[in-house]
């Protein structure tokens, strides 16, 4: 038995996105970065958090009663959400969770065993041989729980079950880059080349990202590079210049997947007493194929996606 735990956001089965083949994709909690556009903002903390859906809830009041820190109170100021969560507050205990019968109260986040894990993946190993797919880690970013993402790629491989690791790239530490080195296939984002438009963007610099691409391009690491495009963050012609060029200089990328700007994660961010910061539209049509035929003009093997 192998009682490591991770703690996981989602999981999903039949998956033809996230990697060659069919693909079960799970999604671990935590990442280094806090991108503007991010559309999955319940990965980006390293432990459970309430979600709160206000379509569930009948204002019943039982959750205002258990809540040991008083962070819940009616909201009399809005009519769609009956519940107000003050954040600073709420320490996540569950308490509201475990007496909230219409299920509007819940958590993001559930924690797995290696061995609880690996009996989910494994019910869909026909399809994964018959069809070249595998097992995705993602996130939140993999490598932030480094010991039980290490420990499932190994009983993955241990079991002949191809793996591939959903990446920022973002690891300044030797266990998390052991881990883009140990994957069958990375997929690698790229969200920007100027540094400090990175650094505004998602937080963080992005030295260590494309130092450590480089660093697995010359292992002769299977990639496939993501870039998001987010109008007015990530599409200008300079940005897609700049990384059309650096990974025509790679040996090693087998495609790039240019990612549509969408606002899927958008309710998220309200299930969670967030703010969503954008308020942008998608790019047209016409400006995606542009920008796929210049990546194309360096010679590389593009495919839209969103």
């Amino acid at each position: 038995m192998d009682n490591k735990k991770g703690l996981l956001f989602h999981i999903i089965r039949g998956s033809f996105v996230d990697g060659y083949g069919v693909r079960t994709t799970v999604f671990l909690k935590g990442c280094p970065l806090r991108c503007i556009w991010c559309c999955n903002p319940e990965g980006q903390v390293g432990h459970r958090e309430i979600k709160f859906m206000a379509s569930e809830c009948n204002g019943c009041g039982r959750c205002i009663d258990v809540c040991p820190t008083n962070a819940i109170q009616l909201n009399p100021e809005s009519g769609d959400d009956k519940l107000k969560i003050d954040r600073e507050l709420c320490t996540n205990c569950g308490k509201c969770i475990d007496v909230c019968y219409t299920g509007a109260l819940s958590y993001f986040g559930r924690y797995y065993t290696i061995d609880e894990l690996f009996d989910i993946v494994k019910k869909d190993e026909q399809f994964y041989r018959a069809s070249g797919g595998g097992v995705t880690l993602g996130g939140g970013e993999p490598t932030f729980q480094t010991r039980f993402t290490d420990a499932l790629l190994r009983k993955c491989q241990e079991n002949y079950i191809h793996t591939a690791v959903d990446t920022c790239g973002y690891t300044v530490n030797s266990e998390g880059l052991r881990i883009l080195e140990k994957a069958d296939l990375l997929l690698f984002d790229l969200k920007g080349m100027a540094p400090e438009e990175h650094i505004k963007n998602t937080g963080v610099s992005n030295e260590p990202i494309l130092s450590n691409l480089k660093r697995l391009d010359a292992m002769g690491k299977a990639i496939v590079i993501r870039v998001p495009l987010v109008p007015g963050y990530t599409d200008s012609a300079q940005n897609i210049k700049s990384t059309a060029e650096f990974l025509s200089g790679l040996k090693s990328v087998e495609r790039v997947d240019l990612l549509a700007y969408h606002e899927y994660g958008v309710i998220k961010y309200r299930q969670l007493g967030r703010q969503y910061r954008l308020n942008i539209q998608p790019l047209t049509e016409e400006r995606l194929n542009n920008i796929r035929d210049t990546f194309e003009r360096y010679g590389l093997n593009v495919q839209l996606g969103g």
